[in-house]
């Protein structure tokens, strides 16, 4: 049986969503290591990648358990009590075809920061800004919105097959001290939300200029290939 699962996981201590071959300290490897335990020889397909640090409120994965385990409320609860920084939110039984990743048809990241330095139970979960232009990030991130090649906006590293990505959202919103960017598009390459926050509080805090984000968002002149910091990025929903 194909089941489906939503997750949450704290990535601070995790180099990454993805196995690697340099290290075991990956979401994939510790979840794959819970279902070893379980007597579940099934290898798992999330819907991305997530970078060192990133965290997740709602990453999919899809796996495939043996013909014994049937009881999907039982399963969690056992996945549940081995897994540290990692939270099985739902699991239910999909058909056979279907593919956390392909099956995916919009996803949205949400980046939480700060224009003060974050208190010491927050640092690890929500990135630091010196004070920027409210009004020009959201007319910034107006700019991303339709289809484009982000050649220019993500690490390499990564096999594609094409790197134009449409987005559908891209809104700046605060909420008291804390800041929210959220993005929503139908794919993301590798890094590529950390490189637009950065560029585009970059603008808003007037290191670089609009028009050099457009030269950059048009595929014509890389102007910036910072990042921003990690531990603000959420995978906040995936929708099928």
């Amino acid at each position: 049986m194909r089941v489906k699962a939503v997750i949450a996981y704290d990535g601070s201590n995790y180099k990454g969503f993805q196995k690697q071959k340099s290290t075991p300290n990956t979401i994939t490897h510790a979840i794959e290591k819970a279902l070893m335990s379980l007597h579940i020889d099934s290898s798992i397909v999330g819907s991305g990648r997530t970078d060192a640090g990133v965290h997740a409120t709602g990453q999919v994965i899809h796996f495939d358990l043996p013909k014994f385990w049937t009881d999907l409320s039982k399963l969690k609860l056992n996945l549940n009590r081995k897994l540290d920084d990692i939270q099985f939110k739902h699991i239910s039984s999909v058909d056979a075809n279907y593919h956390a990743r392909f099956s995916a048809k919009k996803r949205l990241y949400r980046y939480v920061f700060k224009t003060k330095q974050p208190s010491l139970f927050e640092k690890k979960y929500i990135s630091y800004y010196h004070p920027f232009n409210k009004e020009v990030l959201q007319n910034t991130l107006d700019n991303f919105l339709g289809k484009h090649d982000f050649n220019y906006f993500h690490k390499t590293g990564s096999v594609t097959h094409t790197t134009v990505r449409e987005i559908y959202y891209a809104k700046y919103i605060q909420r008291g001290d804390y800041h929210f960017i959220y993005y929503q598009a139908n794919g993301f390459l590798r890094s590529q939300v950390r490189m637009m926050v950065e560029a585009s509080m970059g603008v808003a805090q007037e290191r670089m200029t609009l028009e050099q984000l457009i030269e950059q968002l048009k595929y014509q002149k890389k102007h910036i290939d910072r990042l921003a910091p990690p531990e603000g990025l959420y995978l906040a929903k995936v929708i099928y």
